[in-house]
């Protein structure tokens, strides 16, 4: 059972009891039926109050039923909200702590709502790519009112229970026993007759066409390539120019329809991708984690000063500790700065920023930081200086300490072997800005220990992060895959594009800033670095030359005021550059490479199947988990389109033998020792499957 069913006198007391938030799948769902026509059948029962236990009334449906045979399964949803709906004794919905989704669909088809201070309540299909399929386009516009419901659907975004007086027949006070007091509610309105239904309001509004007219321009505006936002506001349009039961069955078909677009399919593999990506096998969810109360910062740079302000953002005190008193003053100056510049936009009050410059402290004496929980260095991206570092940690830092590089190319196993305790070392690359970007690639070494690993996974939740955990490989994840589609971009230089071109091309694709803009905005020096680096490591791998020609001119992007674009004084719009243009054309000529003409199509597959061939050789060595851990990777890290769901996801969804097909005549051409089809790609594609399948 996961419902609960208990007497309190003459009301029947139903309980959702279907951990962690009470989700309403076909378990759920029956037992709630079988309830509420239990309480029907005993003569001595005169009111039932549905409730939930734990930490939630109910967050709604169980998606994972989504597309199975499941959610059509009697009962269905919509069965049991028309079991309450139509009951001839009162149902009353007792909400505390959470109530979403299907949960409040199923909330307004009880006969009353009662509720706790406190409780967040919310449709939030949208974000899903979905629309309310159980009546909430319908009924809440009728309970609340049109403009707050279209704002709550449309947004999907929780509203306190206190804000919403015309949902509830009554909030009750802080620290009110919910139950016994909607047991005393029910006996109250027991024989109140007739019962009142939601369904036979009207959605109120003084002009109502004129304000979804309204609302149809600004959600247009503003959906992008979502196609939800705009069914939300036309089946909540229904709710106006048609009765009830053909706006239910318009509500359903609009759902029926969203639930096939690719965009709501990407968006619930997110959803599950985010999930997942916490669950490392062999490392239980019960593993003891060591605490993290205080924490170091070696280097207060750009990236040490943004993960100093991650973790007072968070509330955990934090040291940062430099190698002069010059560079100390220098990062804790820029910190101050952002948290000023915070508080003038009103997204920050003085109140925040006084809190979190309390937590920030900072030494140039490497022995203050031994007591730090976890130490993380961020000091220059060279091995030498990295075990330099963390030789002086492990005799400054305490037994237990957790001590974490955030390297983001280099072999965190070479780091961890110049420490006796191999088994503390970790990797925590932060992407920049520190504060602001979401993932934190988690990387495991050799010697890791799992309480460690458990612990990091844990910190990257209390710091507002998706962490995804990597094996050891240069670059890791993100950025070994990111070496393969610069290098394309590269080579589309030499055969004819502009890096206009070809930024235009993956920006219309939908990425957030295509590869030039990317590597201006990050310093073209770190990729020349790299690539000197690779020169003696592989010096059979080709590359083109233009960005090491660009870098000799000292064009290192935003930060020099000029790399594959121009910049002017104090602004970042990029301008495309003749002298880069000429430099692209040149060096072509000099190679005797014929330029031709390309378009967006073949930019776009070259450089998003780099990843997913190299994504396809990152699974095959284990060096990430799961094909999902890859997309959330992109997702959060790399502005990758969250409408296609990541590379892995998006070759998925063009099918792997096209995929395939695509880097076998790329194989053929120019380049071609660059497209050599990594054997699970092929694999998976000969037998119809996709990454995701795995």
């Amino acid at each position: 059972m996961s419902a609960d069913y208990a007497l309190h006198g003459t009301v029947a007391v139903i309980t959702l009891n279907n951990p962690p938030v009470n989700g309403l799948g076909l378990v759920t769902r029956t037992a709630a039926v079988d309830g509420i026509r239990r309480a029907q059948d005993d003569p001595a029962v005169t009111a039932i109050v549905i409730t939930g236990a734990g930490k939630a009334f109910s967050g709604g449906a169980d998606i994972r039923e989504f597309n199975s045979p499941k959610a059509l399964t009697e009962p269905t949803l919509h069965t049991l909200i028309r079991t309450a709906e139509e009951s001839a004794k009162p149902v009353v919905a007792a909400i505390h702590s959470v109530c979403m989704g299907g949960g409040l669909e199923l909330s307004l088809g009880c006969h009353y709502r009662v509720a706790l201070p406190g409780a967040q309540v919310a449709l939030p299909e949208v974000k899903l790519g979905l629309l309310p399929g159980a009546g909430g386009t319908q009924r809440l516009p009728r309970a609340i009112g049109l403009e707050p419901a279209l704002e709550m659907i449309v947004s999907g975004n929780p509203v306190l229970s206190e804000r919403l007086p015309a949902l509830f027949d009554e909030v009750f006070a802080p620290g009110t026993d919910l139950v016994a007091a909607a047991v005393a509610f029910a006996e109250k309105i027991a024989p109140v007759r007739p019962l009142p239904k939601v369904r036979d309001r009207q959605a109120a509004h003084a002009d109502a066409a004129a304000f979804l007219q309204a609302a149809r321009a600004r959600v247009a505006a503003a959906a992008g390539p979502f196609p939800a936002p705009l069914e939300c506001v036309e089946t909540i349009a229904a709710a106006v120019s048609m009765p009830f039961e053909q706006g239910l069955a318009f509500e359903r078909e609009r759902f029926m329809h969203l639930i096939g677009t690719p965009e709501s399919r990407a968006l619930r593999h997110a959803f599950f991708a985010e999930r997942e990506a916490a669950k490392v096998p062999g490392v239980p969810a019960d593993t003891p984690r060591r605490p993290v109360e205080q924490a170091a910062v070696i280097g207060a740079g750009t990236m040490g000063s943004g993960i100093a302000m991650a973790f007072a953002n968070a509330g955990i005190p934090v040291m940062l500790l430099e190698s002069s008193p010059e560079a100390l003053d220098k990062g804790l100056t820029a910190i101050r700065a952002h948290y000023d510049g915070a508080v003038g936009k009103g997204k920050l009050t003085p109140e925040q920023l006084a809190r979190r410059m309390a937590l920030i402290t900072g030494t140039v004496q490497s022995a203050e930081i031994a007591g730090a929980d976890i130490v993380i260095e961020a000091v220059f991206e060279d091995m030498a200086v990295k075990e330099a570092v963390f030789r002086q940690l492990d005799d400054v830092m305490k037994p237990g300490a957790i001590l974490a590089t955030n390297t983001s190319t280099l072999d965190v196993d070479r780091i961890a072997a110049v420490t006796r305790r191999p088994q503390d070392v970790i990797g925590t690359h932060f992407f920049s800005p520190a504060h602001v970007m979401k993932l934190l690639e988690i990387v495991r070494g050799r010697a890791t220990g799992n309480d460690v690993l458990a612990t990091v996974l844990a910190l990257a939740k209390r710091l507002k992060k998706t962490g995804v955990v990597s094996g050891v490989c240069d670059g890791f994840i993100g950025n070994r895959m990111i070496e393969q589609y610069i290098r394309q971009a590269g080579f589309l230089l030499e055969e004819g594009c502009t890096p206009a071109q070809v930024d235009g091309a993956l920006e219309r694709f939908g990425l957030a800033m295509g590869p030039f803009r990317m590597s201006d905005l990050a310093g073209n020096d770190i990729g020349w670095a790299i690539r000197k680096r690779r020169a003696a490591e592989r010096p059979g791998m080709t590359y083109s030359k233009v960005a090491d020609l660009l870098c000799e001119l000292g064009r290192f992007g935003q930060k020099t005021g000029a790399g594959w674009y121009d910049y002017r004084p104090g602004d970042r719009t990029p301008h495309p550059s003749a002298q880069v243009d000429a430099l692209i054309v040149d060096h072509a000529r000099q190679a005797g490479i014929a330029p031709r003409r390309i378009g967006d199509e073949e930019i776009v597959e070259r450089l998003v199947y780099a990843l997913v061939n190299e994504g396809a050789l990152i699974l095959e060595e284990g060096i990430a988990l799961r094909a999902s851990d890859i997309d959330m990777v992109y997702l959060t890290g790399y502005g990758f389109p969250l409408y296609r769901g990541g590379p892995m996801f998006h070759a998925d969804t063009v099918g792997l033998p096209n995929v395939l097909a695509a880097i076998e005549r790329f194989a053929a051409g120019a380049h071609g020792e660059a497209w050599r089809p990594a054997p699970l790609l092929v694999r998976l594609a000969a037998e119809g499957r996709g990454f995701n399948d795995r």
